[in-house]
């Protein structure tokens, strides 16, 4: 069996993960005022994952943070215009240009699985191509009005099937789906 892909990300309401620059800092307003010791489930989340795919764009945000935030945890950066990794990235970051299918197979095969599928172009791309198992979205209550999509074009529906849904009192929506395989 394959490792399990799983999105965990949060959105404006309007469908964006970061400005047209890439800018986040309307996600850090909302970090900045979370209640203390709140994570919105993220700690238990990636606690479960054996591996994290990111793009080459959410791995250069990642960068910014000051330290690395992922520890040890095995990073994949995908990407096909990046061949070397900045100095002082961790020994666990590697790089990689394989299709999300080649990459997944090579990634349960050396143990993985489950892997956590993070930034748009990269979860477009996966979605794409029928990896997603399980979408985590936390809708952010911002308006954008424009910015890096979420969700781009798809080769066909995806049907999803609701598994829960968590209203914080800060305003944050978070809602789980699962992927419907087979339809």
């Amino acid at each position: 069996m394959t490792a399990r892909c799983s999105v965990f990300v949060a959105a404006s309401l309007d469908g964006f993960i970061a400005r047209p620059d890439g800018g986040i800092d309307w996600l850090d307003r909302v970090n900045a005022g979370a209640p203390p010791g709140e994570d919105f489930g993220f700690a238990q989340f990636i606690a479960s994952v054996d591996a994290l795919v990111m793009g080459r764009h959410t791995f250069e945000q990642a960068l910014t943070f000051g330290e690395w935030p992922y520890g040890a945890m095995p990073v994949v950066v995908l990407s096909h215009s990046l061949h070397r990794l900045p100095a002082g990235v961790p020994a666990s970051v590697s790089i990689s240009s394989e299709s999300p299918a080649d990459l997944v197979l090579r990634l349960t095969a050396e143990g993985a699985r489950h892997l956590y599928i993070d930034g748009g172009l990269t979860i477009q791309s996966f979605l794409a191509a029928g990896l997603i198992d399980e979408l985590t979205v936390t809708v952010v209550p911002v308006l954008l009005g424009a910015g890096k999509p979420l969700f781009g074009p798809l080769p066909a529906d995806i049907p999803l099937v609701h598994v829960a849904t968590h209203v914080y009192d800060c305003g944050l929506v978070q809602h789980k789906y699962r992927v419907e395989k087979g339809t």
